[in-house]
């Protein structure tokens, strides 16, 4: 008999770990708009994701769709905005977006760098309804 985190471990990135993966992240932000929310209807919820966070946004909208059904906050719409990581060089200071995992300075060569932006995973906004 395999466990949920088992079952996790064995699936694609983009099968049934990546479901699993963005199912927990849609029911940490649930919570978090349910609180804030406190009571009122909520229209959109909009979210800054990193790059490097893996999430693949398909299906974080889809797991939405499931976390919120039959909730207060079913029929809230989900924005999704993803974040570019970026990283910087210590030896040059030059910015580069990755395009793949490789953390070394496009310019350079070096490897030192520091990742600017990319590690994000933000609830920025909640819109809710005015009261009647």
């Amino acid at each position: 008999m395999l466990s949920v985190g088992a079952l996790a471990c064995q699936g694609s990135r983009h099968g049934y770990a990546a479901r699993v993966h963005e199912l927990a992240i849609c029911s940490a932000i649930a919570q978090i708009v349910e609180r804030t929310a406190a009571g009122r209807r909520v229209a959109c919820v909009r979210v800054d994701i990193g790059h490097l966070r893996q999430v693949v946004p398909d299906a974080l909208s889809h797991s939405w769709e499931m976390v919120v059904f039959a909730t207060s906050l079913e029929g809230a719409t989900l924005e999704i905005h993803d974040v570019p990581a970026v990283i910087e060089c210590r030896a040059c200071g030059e910015r580069t977006e990755l395009t793949e995992p490789v953390f070394r300075c496009t310019a350079c060569g070096s490897a030192e760098t520091d990742v600017l932006t990319g590690n994000e995973m933000l609830v920025t906004s909640v819109d809710v309804a005015r009261p009647d």
